[in-house]
């Protein structure tokens, strides 16, 4: 990855030597840059059509094999407000931050913004080499969720810092963005009272992932059990045959009726699940990145999580 940053950043400088510097085009607007969808979607419903927004990632890119380009180096160094996540997958960022001018910008990274959790592996989970990825079974060294938006309480925390940050970046807008981050906010207070209700009221307390599974944050908050596949932040796809026995014990014994998986997974293991035991296959979306289709359509953090509490309760009920 350092080799690929440089190469990036020596990519950058020839194409501003050629270009005599030159920005992208400015409209006057604020400008907002970031690298995931739920950050991009608190920015616009926050700032509207005050900014211009950017999103990093192509819609319908799986978020784990995002590898920034010199044009996204250049979107960044061009705009007023940058929001990434961090934690260990997204370390390429410090050395692009360390290599353009910051101090006109205002940075966000979500993790820092909220408590972080220890990753977690769970029995059974295939998991990465011990010494290399974040899934350490042996915990060698900490390392941390990064998946913190995953949590209704975390998204609301992640869209505050994003209102303070467009009001001081354009003061003369406040009351627009502090009244449309209100409403936002409370849409998304009031999805966290209706999983909080559903789930009181729910046969079951425990879901099934055959996938990865980087939902840590929204179990804690929500006080659900979980057998999953690999832990959130896992490279490996293909499962062990110890963790596809593991994951149909699990649902037979505990008589789970649904099993979930993630947006871009091939499902098949969530299909081999599915026909061993009968269980019902659901889509449980983490927001990481969305389709062309959905992003087309105007998709929300809101409206997508919504989806989710649909599937959660018949999930938790059947």
């Amino acid at each position: 990855m350092k080799r690929i940053i440089a190469l990036l950043l020596a990519a950058l400088m020839c194409a501003a030597v050629l270009s005599g510097c030159a920005a992208d085009a400015d409209d006057g607007r604020l400008s907002i840059v970031t690298t995931t969808f739920p950050p991009y979607d608190f920015a616009r419903a926050i700032a509207g059509d005050y900014a211009g927004i950017t999103m990093l990632m192509d819609p319908g890119t799986e978020p784990h094999t995002f590898d920034p380009t010199p044009r996204d180096i250049r979107t960044i160094q061009n705009c007023d407000i940058f929001i990434y996540g961090g934690g260990e997958s997204d370390a390429w960022m410090d050395s692009i931050l360390a290599s353009v001018d910051t101090s006109e910008m205002i940075i966000l990274s979500m993790t820092s913004l909220v408590d972080l959790l220890e990753e977690e592996t769970q029995e059974g989970m295939t998991t990465d080499h011990e010494t290399e990825n974040c899934d350490d079974p042996t915990h060698a060294h900490a390392a941390y969720d990064e998946h913190v938006w995953t949590s209704p309480a975390n998204a609301a925390v992640i869209a505050a810092a994003i209102r303070d940050a467009v009001c001081e970046a354009d003061p003369e807008n406040r009351t627009v963005y502090e009244a449309n981050a209100a409403a936002y906010i409370a849409g998304i207070e009031a999805l966290s009272a209706d999983f909080s209700a559903m789930i009181a009221q729910a046969q079951h307390k425990t879901v099934i992932f055959a996938d990865r599974f980087p939902f840590l944050y929204f179990v804690r908050e929500f006080g659900l059990d979980y057998y999953a596949a690999f832990p959130g932040c896992a490279e490996k796809t293909e499962p062990g045959a110890q963790t596809i026995a593991h994951l149909i014990e699990k649902v037979k014994a505990e008589k789970i009726p649904a099993v979930f998986y993630t947006e871009f997974s091939n499902q098949q293991l969530a299909d081999s699940i599915c026909e061993a035991t009968g269980a019902e296959k659901m889509l449980y979306h983490s927001c990481h990145n969305v389709s062309k289709a959905d992003f087309d359509a105007g998709v929300t953090y809101v409206s997508l999580m919504r989806k989710n509490l649909e599937n959660l309760r018949g999930a938790l009920n059947g």
